[in-house]
């Protein structure tokens, strides 16, 4: 089926062609891991430039004083860098983006339709706490067709959308089962945006491991599951995303696309913040793309500071690659 957009980036487009090349599984890793594919003819110095790489995200991550995970692909080569990649994080709204693949898969099968109208009740509303534009645009409910809700999901963050399409797609159950499909064992979706924001412990039900993030995405690059048209529209929304300049996107050169999706808690009354995440794919200027996760968990540092953590991440991430 495919689907009615007014623009698509051009890099993505190239991401498309280039997917059929991504043929590997991601390599599976340890905590604070680096892996180099064995045939590379210049093994052993561009292990060094990844340890170093690796010793100098360590050092970044230690400003948010918390706990970090990074992992991160490029998905042409293989070339990849960590640090506790293995560990669990609270998601947060990174768990809208599973919910947005599942969808498009029903769409696919034409199980749902873009165009098809939902209803969205006051119900439906997410708490006041929490970000919801649509609830405060349209204060006695209102219909919303796939399309625009999806777009309010992926390119707002917006929670009420996030549950409604949740809903729509038939559970955290289903959402569940999708990811078992493509294999990806270790992100965990099974409560809903509305629930875990009157609820703050059960942000932690919804958990997923930097290389779990990582697979997902590419999975989402390598079309796995999701027809052309699909896979272009979830990139699409995630590249025009209004949210997290300051993270994935914050140090990286203007213009540098970036398909992402944030997740962000709330600050506790102890000045501990649970969750400040960002995963995405950054296409490099050599034509490649890097697959990366960077999840900052149980920080007293400020706001700047944790997404300051992952936009120099980002950027040093960036450097190594760009260049290959």
């Amino acid at each position: 089926m495919k689907h009615s957009m007014k623009r698509v980036f051009l890099p993505y487009l190239c991401l498309i062609a280039l997917s059929a090349a991504c043929s590997r599984t991601a390599p599976s890793q340890d905590n604070n891991s680096t892996t180099k594919p064995a045939n590379s003819p210049a093994t052993r110095t561009d292990d060094t430039q990844i340890q170093e790489l690796q010793n100098q995200l360590a050092q970044i991550a230690s400003a948010a004083k918390g706990k970090v995970g990074v992992a991160a692909l490029v998905l042409e080569t293989g070339d990849t860098v960590s640090l506790n990649p293995n560990d669990h994080f609270p998601m947060q709204s990174v768990y809208k983006l599973p919910i947005g693949m599942a969808v498009m898969k029903q769409v696919d099968a034409g199980k749902i339709k873009l165009d098809q109208k939902v209803r969205v009740t006051k119900d439906d509303f997410i708490g006041r706490a929490s970000h919801s534009p649509i609830r405060d645009k349209y204060p006695n409910g209102t219909e919303l067709t796939v399309n625009e809700s999806m777009g309010w999901m992926l390119l707002e963050s917006d929670g009420t959308a996030s549950d409604v399409l949740m809903k729509l797609a038939g559970g955290a159950g289903a959402i569940q089962a999708y990811l078992t499909e493509l294999g990806i064992k270790d992100m965990i979706v099974l409560d809903t945006e509305k629930a875990f924001a009157q609820d703050h412990s059960l942000q932690f039900r919804n958990w997923a491991t930097p290389e779990a993030a990582v697979a997902l995405l590419r999975a989402l690059h390598e079309r796995r599951g999701l027809s052309e048209s699909s896979q272009v529209l979830v990139l699409k929304l995630m590249a025009e995303s209004n949210t997290g300049p300051k993270r994935l996107k914050g140090l990286l050169p203007a213009g540098t696309v970036v398909a992402h999706k944030t997740g962000t808690s709330g600050t506790e009354k102890n000045g501990i913040t649970a969750a400040t995440n960002d995963i995405g794919i950054i296409a490099l200027p050599n034509g490649r793309h890097v697959a990366i996760a960077v999840f900052v968990a149980d920080s007293p540092a400020d706001e700047a500071t944790r997404e300051g953590v992952i936009a120099r991440i980002a950027r040093a991430v960036w450097e190594k690659f760009a260049a290959g």
